[in-house]
């Protein structure tokens, strides 16, 4: 059976991880920036489909390793669990329900709406160019991978991005002729689109597969380098999608390819699955990637290496940082362009397009990772936010920095009710005999830690993900003695307490809400007994202050005119991604929400997407009839978020209306939030 990008790995790269090396002088590009050079592609598979969705391929494309049978844990071929939250239709499954209760249903990339959702993404987050995989089209899925190069066209035309054509020859028996025929007959039409990618005039087509040492791509290297050849005297602009060790013929990359290497316009070398630590990345950073930057700066050839989420389902994330360090080591290291390896690939985990965030949105019982299986809560879109920052960082709009510039949530996270530690790992210092940790989270409020030893003594407990933890009770046994301990909080100053059996011997501790996921008490001093005692330890996050109420949150919105399907709703929605857009040309253009009543408002908040670049919309806010805020240029900077605040005497409004007259970055209004604040 022919190896696929999905089974292939490499031999594990020998000799210690290198120390993260200074910065190195950025590299010369060979081409000037273009639809390529100089900008984020991503990889686009397209290639989920559903019974039902009109696909020619019909069944469960790629969501099953029986396609005519529905997928489930025992006929899958997914590791990840979408995010469903933003698609018109999604199909059911014979997976368990989620761990939320609700049904276990999956997106089919054939339907229009899942094309244009990922593109609107592309376009929210500063994805500039998808690069659409195309296998062997000359068997039963060809009809259907015809129809999503159609559909990927009009979604890229419609969001502004680039796209183009990239052939894996996996398992192509007769690639040499039926590639150019496909090209000449199929795909070289779609070139006619303004969105279709150029990189020096020229479009672009890549070839994955060249030269790797498996029998999937057994093709010789004069057979490579024809169609290499063929491919720029059609006038293309051509990436070859080559093993990661090609520059020394070793490993993933057969001996005696290297005339086809170098024929290539850019080169990028595959990197799923070769590391999945932090360490890995430096090592390949120093040992490989630096070298294979200085052979293209050699031979006039651009370099797009591959850049990394990790694999979820092996653990690799570490909540960004895994991706935050491949993007920072290619963008020190002067990689002409950025490839991200994979937009949508549930298959292998590596997707950076939006994932399942707790075990409340996978099917129960799977064992299927979220995006906080290491403990941290992390946003759906965490990882194309990570992209956008990547982005800005190869283009120089984000000073180079180590250091993971983009948190895992926007906001606050959800906060749980009920108490935290109930059941959760628990360790101490020391205990007497009988008297284990464990006893303090056992909810039995008879039985009770007691250390053993002198003083001090410590306890602490591990919630299994951060909290922004607001109440801490503490209890020793109701029918005990009264009894003072001196007490300190995650490494705070000691404080006596006082347990009383008036009071039910138990003591409440108030924090600030600083995210906490291991809670450790330091106990010095005890009056009733020479060990620290505990028999409950309730730890909460439930009392946080109210947020302000955004009064437009959900309220129906109207506008003068709207572009395509940025509707004035996706304004009052509460996404940062999704937004509104005027009718383009037409100068003044309004949009305005219904609060319901008559309502006090002073303030007002005004959101595009954080991904933007900066621009300056001038813009009033009226009740409809009478000025709130009058006619300014408001410049929106992603510097502060792309985020405007303006605040009025307070007034009685029950509609609230912004009218634009002027826009810098786009010829119409557009918002992406507008929030109205009685204070």
């Amino acid at each position: 059976m022919s190896l696929t990008r999905r089974t292939l790995l490499s031999a594990a790269a020998a000799g210690p991880a290198a120390a993260v090396l200074a910065d190195l002088t950025p590299a010369t590009a060979a081409s000037p920036p273009g639809d390529v050079v100089g900008k984020i592609s991503v990889g686009y598979q397209g290639w989920f489909s559903c019974p039902g969705d009109g696909a020619p391929i019909g069944g469960w494309w790629h969501w099953s390793r029986d396609r005519f049978q529905p997928p489930s844990p025992s006929n899958t071929t997914i590791v990840s669990w979408p995010d469903n939250r933003d698609y018109a239709h999604t199909y059911p499954t014979a997976y368990p329900n989620l761990g939320n209760g609700g049904p276990a249903t999956l997106f089919s990339s054939y339907d229009q709406q899942t094309v244009d959702t990922h593109f609107a993404w592309m376009r929210t987050y500063g994805i500039d160019t998808a690069a659409l995989q195309r296998f062997n089209p000359m068997g039963d899925e060809g009809p259907t991978r015809d129809a999503m190069a159609r559909k990927v066209r009009t979604a890229a035309e419609a969001t502004g991005r680039k796209f183009y054509i990239m052939y894996d020859v996996t398992g192509w028996t007769n690639m040499q002729s039926e590639l150019k025929s496909d090209w000449t007959a199929t795909m070289s039409a779609h070139t006619a689109s303004p969105s279709y990618a150029r990189q020096n005039g020229k479009p672009v087509v890549c070839v994955w597969g060249f030269g790797f040492n498996d029998d999937g791509r057994p093709f010789t290297p004069s057979a490579c380098l024809d169609v290499v050849n063929w491919l720029k005297a059609q006038g293309c602009y051509v990436i070859g999608g080559v093993p990661t060790y090609w520059r020394e013929g070793k490993n993933d990359s057969r001996a005696g390819f290297l005339d086809v290497y170098h024929a290539f316009h850019m080169l990028s070398p595959w990197m799923v699955g070769r590391t999945g630590t932090l360490d890995g990345l430096d090592w390949f950073y120093a040992n490989v990637n630096t070298a294979d930057q200085a052979d293209c700066n050699a031979h006039g050839i651009d370099y797009q290496p591959c850049v990394l989420p990790g694999d979820l389902s092996s653990g690799h994330r570490r909540h960004g940082d895994f991706y935050w360090r491949s993007i920072y080591n290619m963008v020190r290291l002067g990689a002409q362009g950025l490839y991200v390896s994979m937009f949508d690939e549930f298959n292998e985990g590596n997707q950076i397009a939006k994932t399942a965030e707790t075990a409340a949105s996978v099917p129960a019982g799977t064992g299927i990772r979220a995006l906080d299986e290491d403990g941290t809560f992390c946003s759906a879109d965490y990882y194309l936010r990570i992209t956008t920052d990547g982005g800005r960082m190869l283009k120089g709009q984000l000073a180079l920095t180590a250091v993971r510039p983009t948190p895992p949530t926007v906001g606050t996270p959800p906060q749980p009710t009920g108490d935290l530690a109930a059941g959760k790992a628990v360790s101490a210092s020391s205990n007497n005999a009988g008297f284990a940790a464990a006893n303090a989270v056992d909810t039995n409020p008879a039985s009770y830690w007691e250390s053993s030893g002198a003083f001090p003594q410590w306890l602490e407990v591990d919630l299994g993900a951060s909290y922004a933890v607001t109440r801490v009770v503490l209890r020793v046994p109701a029918g005990w003695e009264r009894r003072t301990q001196t007490i300190a909080v995650q490494g705070g100053a000691a404080t006596s307490y006082t347990f009383d059996p008036a009071s039910g011997n138990a003591v409440t501790l108030t924090l600030a809400g600083t995210a906490i996921r291991t809670l450790r008490l330091s106990f010095a001093a005890n009056s009733g007994w020479p060990a620290a005692q505990l028999s409950q330890i309730q730890v909460y996050a439930d009392s946080t202050p109210p947020p302000a109420t955004d009064l437009a949150r959900g309220r129906p919105a109207t506008a003068s005119g709207q572009a395509q399907s940025y509707a004035p709703a996706n304004a009052v929605d509460g996404d940062a991604g999704t937004y509104w857009e005027s009718a383009n040309n037409a100068f003044p253009q309004w949009i305005q929400v219904d609060l319901g009543a008559a309502t006090t408002v002073s303030r007002f908040v005004l959101r595009l997407p954080p991904s933007w670049g900066a621009r300056t919309q001038t813009l009033s806010i009226s009740d409809g009839a009478t000025t709130l805020v009058p006619a300014a240029a408001r410049t929106f900077d992603p510097a502060a978020g792309n985020t405007v605040s303006l605040t009025c005497p307070p007034a009685q409004a029950r509609t609230v209306r912004v009218t634009v007259t002027g826009n810098t970055g786009w010829p119409a209004g557009q918002l992406s939030g507008l929030e109205v604040y009685s204070a």
